[in-house]
């Protein structure tokens, strides 16, 4: 019998702007913005509904964290 883990790869979960917004502890406007302006994390639009996946937006803060020290 096999894992079932081996076979379905893990997939980050997907948040909502108002979940990201606090995790980020920035205002909803503030996350729009950066959507407008392609500042931001990378997101996802699903039938009008934009979506973040958790891995991605700690992925962007990362790359934050590490232009800062060039």
């Amino acid at each position: 019998m096999s894992e079932r883990g081996a076979e379905t790869p893990l997939v980050s979960p997907l948040l909502d702007s108002r979940e990201v917004a606090a995790y980020l502890k920035v205002s909803e406007a503030t996350l729009s913005r950066w959507r407008t302006d392609k500042k931001g994390p990378p997101f996802l639009r699903m039938g009008g509904i934009t979506r973040y996946r958790l891995d991605a937006v700690e992925a962007w803060l990362a790359s934050l964290s590490a232009d800062e020290h060039v």
